[in-house]
């Protein structure tokens, strides 16, 4: 029998002890399988779904929701307490160090931040130092891989336009984004290997990098306005096809368009 003591209600260490006794010998056998690995996805959906909360605006979702990204965190940090490496006390002692650090503004003196701006100036210049990076290309190199593609892409290309490399005009950012699209048109009518040079993979991506790269110009968060736009295609397809009276599939072109274009017009 474990020796555990059920409360009213519970704290932070209650969480860790809870957590080592789901892994520890027991305890429970899922628990005690997952391994880092073996748990990214888990994090990533956990993140997802607390994303999710915020943008529903339900206080007592994303309540439920943080507690299972902490969960999360505890768990990596338990795994390596028994592998020998660190613990929760060094995640958060960590972080704790990290953030005095980086808010020389706040924690430190001679440093001033007048707005938003200059604190992310300050904060950008104070991880590169603290990173050891020496160029802007190392600092594209610590953008995290794992990252959704179009969020990699936002702050890879802020980060060369910081270091000067930057269309001096949104005209010359949308022309580029137009020479991509017909290159991968180009691409298509030559039927090149699509994973070979020059085929369809890799023009697809330089017109999605030039694509975030507009968007980015004009302050708008890619990944934002893409999950805008699916939202705004189902929405408008679901009226299309409960207006159609019939699958899909058995009607013309020319009937499809002119669906389209009712359900644009009722959104």
């Amino acid at each position: 029998m474990i020796d555990f003591e059920y409360r009213k209600t519970y704290g932070y260490k209650d969480l860790l002890d809870i957590l080592r006794i789901l892994r520890a010998p027991g305890g429970c056998p899922w628990d005690r399988e997952q391994t880092h690995e073996s748990l990214k996805r888990n994090f990533l959906e956990e993140t997802y779904e607390a994303v999710d909360a915020i943008d529903s605006g339900d206080p007592h979702a994303l309540c439920e929701e943080l507690g299972d990204v902490l969960m999360q965190v505890v768990l990596h940090a338990q795994i390596e307490q028994e592998q020998g490496g660190f613990t929760m006390d060094d995640v958060v002692d960590g972080v704790c160090k990290k953030l005095v650090y980086r808010h020389p503004h706040v924690f430190g003196e001679g440093v001033q931040a007048e707005d938003s701006e200059a604190v992310l100036v300050n904060w950008e210049a104070l991880k590169r130092a603290e990173k050891g990076q020496a160029s802007t290309a190392d600092a594209m190199d610590s953008v995290a891989h794992a990252l959704p593609a179009l969020w990699r892409a936002e702050k890879i290309q802020s980060k060369a336009a910081k270091a000067g490399f930057e269309w001096p005009t949104d005209a010359g950012a949308a022309d580029k984004l137009w020479e991509e699209a017909q290159e991968l048109r180009r691409a298509q009518e030559e039927s090149l290997a699509p994973d070979g040079p020059h085929g369809a993979r890799e023009e697809a991506g330089d017109l999605l990098f030039a694509a975030v790269n507009l968007v980015r110009r004009a302050g708008v968060d890619p990944e934002e306005a893409l999950h805008g736009a699916c939202e705004k295609f189902s929405r408008r397809f679901r009226a299309m096809e409960s207006q159609a009276g019939r699958p899909l599939d058995q009607m013309s072109n020319e009937d499809l368009s002119a669906l389209w274009q009712r359900a644009k017009e009722q959104s």
